[in-house]
Parts: structure tokens; C-alpha cells; sequence
């Protein structure tokens, strides 16, 4: 049968003893076979959906120069405003804007490690108080629903509850990435974000309603992920597909060029351990274990790796303006 949606997962089985089993034996499958999905019954209230779009437009409509004035050049920690085309996946020009928001924390002192100067402030734009607000309510927000969700997939992967817990006690390094996606301004732009798959734990998508640009790719070839008002786009990174030795899919996806005339918001949460942490490899059943794909040597490195610095290098190579301004010693 061919696939032409993404299947749609309800949390709050999971909170229901008489449906938990069930919800996590689907839980279990859609990740192996496909690796995405969209989540309703999060518990999050409609309106909190509405006032982070809302804050999101409001930010984007701000004067250029008041963006700039945060722009990510400015920060060694990879935080704030990313003008349209300075992110790159796998070298070539993302059509999009941006703002990073991750934990706010002071700078380390004396940085031991690369990823170390990952961890400091976020900026924000003066003129809109109410962005730190907003995200800082979705932040926590969506930790939680982080947090149950990785919970059912341990208990669906024959684990403890808690097996992946560990990773994320102390600092977990979870962030947020708000995106405008504008109109194109010739054929020359080809993506809106290159093919890629990501590369930390799970990702919780929730893109402008009635909008459409992102794709995912499947056994079938590419299908539309088009918003569900109220419910996110969820996937899994490769650190999850690492830790179950390929048995949970981290896959390919893109997001096409906005059409002539439109612009388009969509908001990632990414859910992640701390920079110093690893995550915990899971003993799978003989019965799951005998379906596990296996993974590439790179991508057992990154097992073995603690996650930041996987993330550290991969922020070198998302923004290399950033990178030659703050770290000329890894600019080749």
C-alpha cells in the first residue's frame, strides 16, 4: 500500500492503561518503518499554537535593522537572528530566516572543549519583549512532551521507562528554531532546507497552518507533511537510530522553495541531551533486534561521542559566518 500522509499518533493513549500498550506497539512500528508522524493529543492548549505563530510573525515584520541588530554573528554560541541565505545544509544556501533560541545560560568560564562554548546567552530583540516570553513557555512546554515521548519509547523498545533519562538530568541542550520561509527570488534557489536528517534525539515540528513545503522521504518516494492546525511533525534524530542500532529510522526530509507571492512560518523544537552527555544504547529484544539495520561506522563514532561535539561541528557547518568570525582555527 502506498503511503500518502503520515500517520497521526494520540498521546494521550499513552496515559491510558487500557490503551498505553497499544499506542506504543504503533509508536514502535511508525518509527521503525517510517521515522515520522504527527502528534495530537499533547496536551498542549490551542492558544499556546496561536501566540507563538503570532509572536513569530511579529518578530519577522520587525525592521531589518533591529534583526541585525541580533544577528548571529554576534554571538560565539550560534544564538539569535540568521538573515535570508546565511544557513547552509550540505554546503549549498537555505532560502530562509531565522532566530536560535536555546537555554539561557551564562558563558562557561575557561572552555574546555569545542562544544563547551556552545552554552551562553540568547539574544533578543529589544522591541519584542514578548518573543523571550513566548518561547521560553514553549521551551518547557515542550520538554515535557520530550520527555513522555521518550519514555514510551523505551517502554516500546522493551527498556525502562526512565533508560534514557540519564542524558537528559543536567543541562540538556534542547533548542528552538523560529523560520520564516519567503517567496524566492529566482530559480536559482532550489531549497528552502536541503535534504537532510537530523541529528539529535527527536524533533517536534509545528508549521504555519495552511502552508506546505515540507517533504518526506519514504519507501514510496517523497510525500507532503502539510500542517494538522494544533498537532506537530514528529522524527527522530541520529543519536535515537544510533542508540537502537538502526532498528528506529532517522529520515531524509526537505523543505521546497516558497511559491511566488508567499511566506511561510514553521517552528522545531529539537529535544537534546546535554553537550556533555551521551546517549544510553539500548539492549534490544531478540525479536526487535533481529529487524535493526544496523548503522554506519560514522554514525557509531557519534554513539560513542558525547553529543556536543557532534554539535558543535555541525553548527561550523550550518553557519559559516558565524564560524569565521569566532572560530577562524576550524575554517578550512
Amino acid at each position: 500500500m502506498t503511503l500518502t500522509q503520515l500517520p497521526i499518533l494520540d498521546l494521550s493513549r499513552a496515559e491510558d492503561p487500557a490503551t498505553a500498550e497499544a499506542f506504543r506497539a504503533d509508536l514502535r512500528r511508525i518509527t521503525h518503518e517510517i521515522g515520522f508522524f504527527y502528534l495530537v493529543g499533547h496536551g498542549i492548549p490551542d492558544a499556546e499554537f496561536s501566540r507563538i505563530i503570532e509572536v513569530a510573525e511579529r518578530f519577522f515584520a520587525l525592521p531589518e535593522e533591529e534583526k541585525l541588530a541580533i544577528e548571529n554573528t554576534n554571538s560565539p554560541h550560534f544564538r539569535g537572528y540568521t538573515r535570508t541565505g546565511g544557513e547552509r545544509t550540505r554546503g549549498k544556501v537555505d532560502w530562509r530566516e531565522q532566530i536560535d533560541i536555546g537555554p539561557e545560560r551564562d558563558p562557561v568560564a575557561g572552555p574546555v572543549h569545542d562544544f563547551d562554548n556552545l552554552t551562553g546567552p540568547n539574544q533578543y530583540p529589544a522591541a519584542l519583549p514578548e518573543l523571550r516570553e513566548a518561547t521560553d513557555s514553549w521551551h518547557a512546554q515542550l520538554t515535557e512532551v520530550g520527555n513522555r515521548l521518550l519514555g514510551q519509547w523505551a517502554l516500546s523498545l522493551g527498556q525502562s521507562v526512565d533508560h534514557f533519562a540519564s542524558a537528559f538530568e543536567t543541562d540538556p541542550e534542547s533548542f528552538i528554531k523560529i523560520v520564516r520561509y519567503p517567496a524566492t527570488e529566482d530559480d536559482a534557489v532550489t531549497q528552502g532546507v536541503g535534504e537532510h536528517r537530523d541529528g539529535g534525539t527527536l524533533t517536534l515540528l509545528y508549521p504555519q497552518p495552511g502552508t506546505t513545503g515540507l517533504q518526506v522521504q519514504t519507501d514510496d518516494g517523497w510525500i507532503d507533511a502539510d500542517p494538522i492546525e494544533n498537532a506537530f511533525v514528529v522524527n527522530i534524530g541520529k543519536l535515537l537510530e544510533v542508540a537502537t542500532n538502526g532498528y528506529l529510522k532517522a529520515t531524509v526530509h526537505r523543505v521546497l522553495p516558497t511559491r511566488p507571492g508567499e511566506d511561510r512560518i514553521s517552528i522545531p523544537f529539537f529535544y537534546n541531551p546535554a553537550l556533555s552527555s551521551q546517549l544510553p544504547p539500548v539492549d534490544l529484544p531478540a525479536e526487535l533486534a533481529e529487524k535493526a539495520r544496523g548503522v554506519s561506522v560514522d554514525e557509531l563514532d557519534a554513539l560513542h561521542s558525547v553529543y556536543g561535539e557532534n554539535a558543535f561541528l555541525s553548527r561550523l557547518r550550518s553557519h559559516p559566518n558565524v564560524a569565521q568570525r569566532h572560530y577562524p582555527e576550524h575554517v578550512s
